[in-house]
């Protein structure tokens, strides 16, 4: 059995906060603003293979209002949907996504992203792809206001 899910997030950029997206400290003078570390790719990547398995999002898992998840790195918070998926029969078989961000310019980072994907979702690094765009300067993103990012995923049942 295969499932599809799909997944968005989206977050501010602001001053004094690092820039984390695919869980690679970026350098730049804007980091996202969120109550965990703010990783729209994690975020999207999570939601999307929770959405596969028809249980929510992360924000049902992982709410803002508990400190226990304040500043919380977004790696652990996607680990913890892995194991969800594979308690329940599932595993990640193919994963596609692309960040929406004016700048910083983000093509030097994506292989460490792809290759953190890969770990976390103990899938091979040529079913993980990470695409970086832009928006030409149109929206939020264009205005250098936020970041997001979009994730679909294909789930597989695991062979008992």
């Amino acid at each position: 059995m295969m499932r599809i899910g799909h997944g968005f997030d989206v977050h501010r950029l602001v001053p004094d906060r690092p820039l984390i997206l695919g869980g690679v400290t970026i350098p730049y003078e804007y980091g996202l603003l969120g109550h965990s570390d703010a990783d729209v790719l994690l975020h999207a990547v999570s939601d999307a293979i929770l959405g596969a398995l028809g249980l929510g999002d992360i924000g049902r898992y992982f709410p803002d209002t508990d400190a226990a998840y304040k500043g919380i790195d977004s790696m652990l918070l996607l680990k913890y949907v892995v194991d969800m998926a594979q308690a329940r029969g599932f595993r990640v078989s193919n994963l596609d996504t692309t960040i929406v961000a004016q700048r910083p310019r983000l093509a030097p980072h994506v292989a460490e992203m792809v290759t953190n994907l890969t770990r976390a979702c103990q899938i091979p690094s040529g079913c993980v792809n990470v695409k970086a765009t832009t928006t030409e300067q149109l929206g939020y993103a264009g205005r250098g206001e936020g970041i997001s990012a979009y994730a679909v995923v294909l789930m597989a049942a695991t062979e008992n």
